[in-house]
């Protein structure tokens, strides 16, 4: 049995349902139904996880990087200096197929303003209408904010699906949007962004999960 992340309420107001994934999925360009598992609770929470045996789990991992963000130095910038979110208002976003790992999508955020913003914790992946938000790959944390300077970029990897096959409930999405947490997980940071996906789409399943915001393509993708 697999838990999925809730949705972020965001300045949208959006809401959803945490949902409890069973049945049997596969790989490549196809339709299976969406990819919904069963639901079990509403919330509005933003970080809350939760994982097999373990119960749901919301602060201590989220604030070990936002208790960081005033002593960091992110991009080589002062100690100090007040967290500006990036966004879909001051960055462009790219979703992009890549070939290794298998199965995977770079997201990639440039910064299209005229000053820093800062890409903070983790994007949230919205696939078509799906009312489940995929997990977070805790592991992928950074040591420090990822800053952007205008015309920088910062990446994060989404892990599709299994590449051996064993997700569930799979499906092929049409469109995206990308959500933006603010100064906490638990706050919404801007505008989201709607980057463009293949023609023929994306096939996502249960084990949809992504990582942290990086510095480099090369870490989005290594997990």
């Amino acid at each position: 049995m697999r838990h999925i992340r809730l949705y972020a309420a965001t300045g949208t107001a959006l809401t959803a349902l945490a949902l409890t994934a069973c049945g049997a999925g596969g790989t490549g360009t196809k339709d299976e139904g969406a990819a919904q598992p069963k639901p079990t609770t509403a919330a509005t929470a933003a970080a809350r996880t939760t994982t097999p045996g373990a119960g749901t789990t919301t602060a201590s991992h989220a604030t070990s990087m936002s208790a960081r963000t005033s002593a960091a130095k992110p991009g080589g910038h002062t100690t100090g200096v007040a967290l500006q979110p990036c966004n879909g208002s001051n960055t462009k976003v790219t979703a992009t197929p890549v070939s290794r790992p298998l199965n995977h999508l770079l997201l990639t955020a440039t910064n299209t303003s005229g000053k820093r913003c800062d890409l903070l914790y983790w994007p949230t992946p919205r696939f078509d209408d799906a009312q489940w938000a995929p997990e977070v790959i805790k592991d992928s944390e950074p040591q420090a904010v990822v800053s952007l300077a205008p015309g920088e970029s910062g990446y994060a990897g989404v892990r599709l699906s299994a590449a051996d096959g064993s997700g569930e409930h799979g499906s092929t999405a049409h469109k995206l949007e990308v959500f933006f947490l603010g100064r906490t997980p638990d706050t919404d940071g801007g505008p989201s962004a709607h980057p463009s996906l293949p023609a023929k789409g994306v096939y996502y399943d249960s084990t949809l999960a992504m990582t942290y915001w990086q510095r480099d393509r090369s870490d989005a993708l290594s997990w």
